[in-house]
């Protein structure tokens, strides 16, 4: 009985897990996905923010990561079979994070290649990082 509920419980996560890589354009920010800036808050004051993006830092300035807490402010602000875009400076963690949350959690995620400098060198304009 327990091998079956635990088989069950894989298959419903991977019902709704999808990983998505697309470039990180102007274009797609006009679609109605949120965007999670996985960035450091160094990062978030030196270059700014995507408008009406939300900030969570995966890994710190030194490479450390807390998993359970970035989980934790994640759920607060998207539902598990939501659809969301992970954003970082270039796309590199973003591709780790994004493999690992669809994969290994079963998120709906999208990583948006290129980060924020492929969106500045379109022409985009960040917005100012407001400490919360």
């Amino acid at each position: 009985m327990k091998k079956t509920l635990f088989i069950l419980l894989i298959l419903a996560t991977s019902l709704f897990a999808e990983l998505k890589n697309e470039l990180a354009t102007k274009d797609f920010l006009k679609k109605d996905i949120k965007v999670i800036d996985i960035r450091t808050p160094s990062e978030w004051k030196e270059t700014g923010i995507i408008k009406d993006s939300y900030t969570i830092m995966f890994f710190d300035e030194k490479g450390a990561y807390d998993v359970e807490k970035f989980l934790k402010e994640l759920n607060k602000i998207i539902k598990k079979d939501e659809q969301f875009a992970l954003i970082c400076r270039t796309g590199s963690r973003t591709q780790i994070i994004s493999d690992f949350l669809a994969n290994k959690i079963g998120y709906r995620v999208i990583n948006l290649q290129g980060g924020l400098m492929k969106l500045m060198s379109e022409g985009y304009k960040p917005v100012q990082y407001i400490i919360k």
